[in-house]
């Protein structure tokens, strides 16, 4: 099958309310193309260098969504352009990405990244940092970031109960911190769920998917 037969399968059984970003990491940029003319205005990469040569070549009405692990010092790099960084798992980072954001006149949309799955690999907060940066002063003053939602991935298994456990969480503490009234935390995003897994992931509240395989074929 192609890629546009592929996305459009996706987004034929996509409830409305849920984003598709199609992640489109190591793939050229003819593939992305063809998503685009397929409809297909969203992409994640996970890293920066790569994503801005893409976004220099491709059409300005795409957004472009970081979801790889974020160093500090690359973050200027798609300050001037990225839509929204998804992994965000440091008071340290979201100052940086405040930083670069204020010297391009922007506000950055940012998700917290929460970490759910039981492997040491994958990055992300627990519940106590998580709160710990929401109530802290520094992080108030940060006026030209937004979290605008929280991310997890689940663990990589077979065991769907696993996966459906760690979704819970997720959903849970996301649904705990979705009326914090902060000027600059306004949650509206629950992410998870990836080629694998985010048919659960939407049966247990996932607001945006990240496909990468299924569009684009294997790496």
């Amino acid at each position: 099958m192609s890629i546009k037969d592929n996305l459009l399968k996706i987004k034929s059984v996509l409830p409305e309310h849920v984003t598709l970003v199609a992640v489109s990491k190591t793939k050229p940029v003819s593939d992305l193309m063809e998503a685009y003319n397929a409809g297909q205005r969203i992409f994640g990469e996970n890293k920066i260098q790569e994503m801005t040569e893409k976004w220099e070549q491709m059409p300005k009405d795409i957004q472009w969504h970081m979801i790889g692990h974020i160093q500090t010092n690359k973050v200027k790099f798609m300050a001037p352009y990225v839509s929204l960084i998804h992994g965000v798992d440091s008071l340290k980072l979201l100052e940086e990405i405040n930083k670069q954001a204020l010297k391009n006149d922007r506000i950055i949309d940012c998700l917290l990244q929460i970490h759910i799955a039981e492997e040491e690999t994958k990055f992300g907060l627990n519940e106590l940092e998580l709160n710990e940066i929401l109530s802290s002063e520094s992080f108030k003053n940060l006026n030209n970031i937004k979290i605008v939602g929280l991310m997890g991935m689940a663990t990589f298994t077979n065991n769907k109960n696993q996966i459906q456990k760690e979704f819970e969480q997720l959903k849970v503490v996301y649904d705990t911190k979705k009326s914090l009234s902060i000027v600059n935390c306004q949650l509206s995003i629950l992410s998870m769920g990836m080629s694998g897994d985010y048919q659960l992931a939407i049966e247990f509240g996932s607001t945006m998917v990240r496909i990468g395989s299924s569009i684009f074929g294997g790496r």
